[in-house]
């Protein structure tokens, strides 16, 4: 999915001191903002691919799990302080962040992202106006690229701010941006699709060696035995499966 976020000394002394003790009852921390990876349904409650694929990690792993909901500009610093154990909210693995946290094994493979603009426009890939949710891997491909990068704290925002005309385009993941373009929304996928990140894994403090290893098990049974692909092209039809 997406994202790259901060790292500073006072992080990384917070995450010495965070508990490394054996995990029964594990707190899982995701946005609750981004489908289909994750989102609120209906009924409040956490839903989408990364739902249905903690719930079977914490199964597999013999761990009882609650699932938290944190805003994306302060997951990492929430999970550093203990406000839940693990992030699981699309999170490419990406060396700055493995500077503060520690990954699992990743359960996606890096997955494109895409520009969506308005229908029929045909953006100035490198003089235009871009937006991109706060944080993530898609804004510091933005700045990085010598065009014009606004940010925002939810992806609902950057996508607005592209029909409001603030934006000539939102980059984002494409599994997220292309039901909206399909959704005659007068919103289009344009110009090629962009790989970069390194997959999503569940973001785990350093200090959790073992709860990491439990996961990170889980996953790679999930590779073996093909329940991780079916869970990938239910929920994210087109990405790479294992």
């Amino acid at each position: 999915m997406k994202k790259i976020l901060l790292g500073t000394a006072a992080l990384t002394l917070c995450a010495s001191m965070a508990f490394g003790a054996s995990h029964t009852v594990v707190r899982l921390g995701t946005e609750g903002a981004y489908p289909p990876y994750n989102y609120i349904n209906d009924a409040g409650e956490v839903d989408g691919f990364e739902r249905e694929l903690g719930d079977e990690l914490c199964k597999r792993a013999e761990l009882t799990c609650e699932w938290v909901t944190n805003d994306w500009d302060s997951i990492i610093p929430n999970l550093v302080s203990g406000n839940y154990d693990a992030i699981i909210a699309g999170m490419s693995i990406t060396d700055e962040r493995k500077e503060v946290i520690d990954f699992t094994s990743n359960y996606t493979q890096p997955d494109p992202s895409a520009y969506l603009a308005l229908d029929g426009a045909e953006p100035d890939f490198t003089g235009g106006v871009f937006a991109a949710q706060a944080g993530t891997i898609q804004a510091s491909y933005i700045a990085s690229s010598g065009a014009s990068l606004v940010e925002f704290a939810t992806p609902d925002e950057s996508v607005a701010a592209v029909r409001s005309g603030e934006a000539d385009a939102v980059l984002a993941d494409k599994a997220y941006l292309q039901p909206i373009a399909d959704d005659a929304s007068g919103l289009a996928i344009v110009g090629d699709d962009v790989l970069i990140g390194g997959g999503i894994g569940l973001g785990i403090r350093k200090s959790d060696t073992e709860l990491n290893e439990k996961f990170s098990a889980a996953i790679d049974a999930m590779k073996a035995d093909g329940t991780l692909n079916t869970m990938i092209e239910k929920w994210l039809p087109g990405s790479a499966t294992f």
